[in-house]
Order: C-alpha cells, then sequence, then structure tokens
C-alpha cells in the first residue's frame, strides 16, 4: 500500500483535528496506508511519523487545536534537514503528503516538492483567512463565534458603566475577522487595513451619538493596525468617555469546532486525497465563490490575499 502522511503545521486553528480525522478515514478507504506526523515540520525533521490508527482519530472531531501539534522549524530552510526529512519519509513508504496549515507551510512544501519530488495537497487553516484564491480557511468560523461571544459580554459591562471598549482581534494583515466581527456584533467603530479611516469624521459622528444619549462605543480594531492603542487614548481624550482596550489574543485560535467547520474539514479533506489519486502534485484546496476547486501552490505563494470586497463595503461606514 502506498503510503500517505498528514500534518499539521504554523498556527493552529479549530477544525484541524476534523480534518486530519476525514483525510485518515477517506484515504484509507482509497487505498492509502495513512501516517500521521507529530510537531509539524520538526516531526518531519525528526522522525516523529507513525502509521495512523483507528484510536489516533477516535474522538478528536470536538477538539480545537490539533492533536498532532504543530511547530515553527526553522531548521527546515536548510536543504540537509530537509534531506532528513526526505530519507524518514523513504524509509516508511511514504510517498504523498497533505498539509494542513497556512501559506508559510505550503511554502515550505512546495520547496520541499522542488527538492524531492514528494506530491502533496495543502487544505487551507488560518483564523488570519488571508490564503490567496479561497474564500475560506479553517478555523475561521470557530474564530468569529470566539470574537462574537466575547464581545457581547464585553458590551453588558460597556452599558453598565457607560464605558467605551476596543476590542483588537487577531488576523495579522488581513482585517477579515475585525470586519466580520464588528457586523457581527453592531460595533460602532471598526478599524482595519483595507479601509481608510477618518478620526475627524468619526469623532463628529460620535459626539452628535453621545449628544442623542449614546452611553458607550463598541470598536473592533484589527491587530494589523497598530492602532488599538492609539483609539484607546483617542476615544479618551476626544470623546471625554472612560475606554478601556481589551486584547483577545490567542483565545481566538482556541474552542470546539463549529458545525461550519468540520463539514469544511470533510469537504477540504476529500478534495486533498482526491487530488493526490489524480496525480496532482502541489495542490491547495479552495472555496470560492460556493464553489470547491483547487488552484497550484505556485498561485498561492506569488499572489497576495484580496478581502472580500461586499464585506469591505458593509464596513466602511463604520470607519468615518
Amino acid at each position: 500500500m502506498e503510503g500517505l502522511a498528514i500534518m499539521t503545521s504554523g498556527g493552529d486553528a479549530a477544525g484541524m483535528n476534523p480534518a486530519v480525522k476525514c483525510c485518515v478515514d477517506y484515504s484509507r478507504t482509497k487505498g492509502f496506508k495513512p501516517f500521521l506526523i507529530r510537531d509539524g515540520l520538526r516531526g518531519l525533521i525528526d522522525n516523529d511519523i507513525s502509521e495512523a490508527t483507528k484510536e489516533d482519530v477516535s474522538g478528536i472531531m470536538h477538539r480545537g487545536g490539533t492533536v498532532l501539534r504543530s511547530s515553527r522549524e526553522p531548521r527546515f530552510y536548510e536543504l540537509e534537514n530537509r534531506q532528513k526529512a526526505y530519507d524518514n519519509l523513504k524509509a516508511l513508504g511514504i510517498t504523498k503528503l497533505i498539509v494542513i496549515g497556512g501559506d508559510g507551510s505550503f511554502g515550505a512544501l512546495n520547496q520541499f516538492y522542488a527538492d524531492f519530488q514528494i506530491p502533496f495537497a495543502g487544505i487551507p487553516a488560518t483564523i488570519d483567512n488571508d490564503i490567496p484564491g479561497t474564500d475560506y480557511c479553517l478555523g475561521v468560523d470557530t474564530a468569529l463565534n470566539v470574537i462574537r461571544e466575547s464581545v457581547d459580554s464585553i458590551r453588558d459591562t460597556a452599558n453598565s458603566f457607560s464605558r467605551a471598549f476596543v476590542i483588537e482581534t487577531m488576523g495579522r494583515h488581513c482585517g477579515y475577522l475585525a470586519m466580520v466581527s464588528a457586523l457581527a456584533s453592531g460595533a460602532e467603530m471598526c478599524l482595519v487595513p483595507e479601509i481608510e479611516y477618518d478620526f475627524e469624521s468619526m469623532g463628529k459622528r460620535f459626539r452628535k451619538d453621545i449628544a442623542d444619549g449614546r452611553n458607550y462605543i463598541i470598536a473592533i480594531v484589527a491587530e494589523g493596525t497598530n492602532m488599538a492603542d492609539y483609539t484607546t487614548r483617542w476615544i479618551k481624550d476626544s470623546l471625554g468617555m472612560d475606554a478601556r482596550l481589551t486584547t483577545l489574543g490567542h483565545v481566538q485560535r482556541g474552542g470546539s469546532p463549529t458545525v461550519r467547520d468540520r463539514v469544511m474539514a470533510y469537504h477540504f479533506s476529500v478534495a486533498a486525497v482526491d487530488s493526490l489519486l489524480a496525480g496532482q502534485t502541489k495542490e491547495i484546496m479552495t472555496f470560492k465563490g460556493g464553489t470547491y476547486g483547487t488552484q497550484p501552490i505556485d498561485v498561492v505563494v506569488n499572489s497576495k490575499p484580496v478581502t472580500d470586497q461586499s464585506i469591505v463595503k458593509l464596513c466602511k461606514c463604520l470607519s468615518v
């Protein structure tokens, strides 16, 4: 039987575990012998690789993060360590890989393919939702629900104490989490890299609202703007309202995967195995415009992510 190894790499995201389970179960029905690589690229180098058992993937659907663990391994940039990784795979009869992760992980496997021609399929999994060519990455819906619950709770306190709360979300240079969260929670302000913001205009809007009886403000700020601290000070100084900053941080990566993330994991996993069966060598699974598909890794590494412009349009009024 041909060996197929599954790994998770880069930042963890809810939905990785359902994807691992589906990849193992579905690949076995297609005649592969599934293996699991633990600790991401580090495990690939250090040979932390074993044949997948039923026990390995039982009871993991509801678990957040990744049971395979992950790492950011700078040693993989050195050819001699990639050679070790290749030798480890060869010794176990592994001829194909599935990597569940983000663009950095895909880039690493692309280099690995260039060195040793080991075909791989990529499943996009990052709460940043910043993989070019796909509208959705595993973990996004769960992260949005974590943020939504946090903002709802903070709003209760904001209203009780007549305060403003600035809530910083993750997402690197992509404002998707912040924008969708602002819309879903009814925030009064949203600052993201994709939209120009005008504090003078917002000041006029908020002063009028306060005069009309508004007693609190919820501002969602994407970490990529580096404006969370400034916004908190601006609200205090310009609006005269007590303001507090809440940085949600890595809590956004955790939590039991939502139904959507679990179902998306199945779609992506089946597509990844089928991609390798069809002889494709380095394809990334995608969900674009409501349709599942694939795209070459070269498109991913040579393109910039584009945020859904309909969401950007809806959020513009929250930045002026």
